[in-house]
């Protein structure tokens, strides 16, 4: 049985983990273009063997990052969607009713074999008893993707995903998940991870964070890219794009985002609308295929009709 110790080692001494510009390097060959300082955190949180929490806006890359960290090591993900009103049951484990139930009926005539001997109520209750703790072990226990992710003995990466949305209650039974890798079932005792998984939670601050839960992890905060990082990530997203229409598409993005709109396009939101213009064979900006697939890029009617008649000057500045 490998230990815990070993198991964080062997994971810290991964090739890719043996420096940041490894990770980088690393992390560029499955696709995920990282800032020095989104390597430097993630080599930490690995090394330290810390949770990290990674917010910022949605689409600029925080569940990307867990699916390519996965990919990279060759580790199963295990992801959990949170949500309001997400509970243990629903991230830890459920008991199989039906199974308890079905299993209980078929053993009926049996439990009253087993108890026709009994001496007296005491002896038939403490019979029962011990059938009972049965119908409360491992066999009837449906995991949920924390246990899942406990149980992995070789290791996973675990991806918490959108904190922000779920209730304070479930934050703080986090806690003891972040802090020691371990959970406690009434019914079965501790559970303790043999190989701690590596830990990712993502937040979009659709509410402030505990300070509880923040001081269990690393923070990573990612911001929009600029121009420069922006390319590389659509170069790498989108093969065969020329580099005259990428650095035309992203000017025409990075202009966006300072206008004052409702919600600015997100990376994610770049790369799909690259894609689009490849899709209609486009091979520079024009005011019809802008116009055309501007819903692409922004999510929202008033923000279409306000940057509709800036159009011609947002790609002229993109050309220059």
């Amino acid at each position: 049985m490998t230990s815990s110790a070993e198991a964080v080692f062997d994971a810290a001494q991964s090739p890719h983990f043996a420096s940041i510009d490894a990770l980088v390097s690393g992390l560029s060959e499955v696709g995920y273009i990282a800032s020095r300082r989104i390597a430097t955190s993630l080599y930490m949180a690995v090394r330290l063997q810390k949770p990290i929490l990674v917010e910022g806006t949605a689409g600029v890359g925080k569940t990307e990052l867990a699916l390519c960290t996965a990919a990279l090591l060759g580790l199963p993900l295990i992801r959990m969607q949170c949500y309001e009103g997400l509970d243990e049951s629903k991230a830890l484990y459920e008991w199989k009713y039906g199974k308890q139930l079905l299993y209980t009926q078929i053993l009926k005539d049996r439990m009253g074999v087993a108890l026709a001997d009994a001496p007296d109520m005491d002896a038939a209750m403490g019979r029962l008893h011990g059938m009972g703790d049965l119908f409360f072990s491992e066999p009837f226990l449906e995991p949920r993707p924390l246990m899942k992710a406990l149980q992995e003995r070789e290791g996973c990466v675990l991806l918490i995903d959108e904190i922000d949305k779920s209730d304070e209650a479930f934050e703080a039974f986090l806690l003891e998940v972040l802090s020691a890798y371990q959970v406690s079932i009434p019914e079965l005792g501790v559970l303790k991870a043999e190989t701690p998984p590596i830990v990712f939670l993502t937040s979009n601050n659709v509410r402030d964070l505990g300070d509880a839960l923040k001081r269990r992890c690393l923070h990573l905060h990612i911001p929009l890219p600029d121009a420069a990082l922006e390319k590389k990530i659509v170069t790498s997203r989108v093969p065969g794009i020329e580099a005259r229409l990428t650095a035309q598409l992203v000017d025409f993005v990075q202009s966006l985002r300072g206008l004052d709109l409702r919600k600015s396009p997100s990376i994610s939101e770049t790369v799909d609308w690259a894609r689009a213009l490849i899709l209609l064979n486009a091979d520079a900006l024009d005011g019809e295929v802008v116009r055309d697939t501007l819903n692409v890029l922004l999510k929202f009617e008033q923000d279409i009709v306000a940057v509709e008649p800036q159009i011609a000057e947002l790609i002229r500045q993109a050309g220059a």
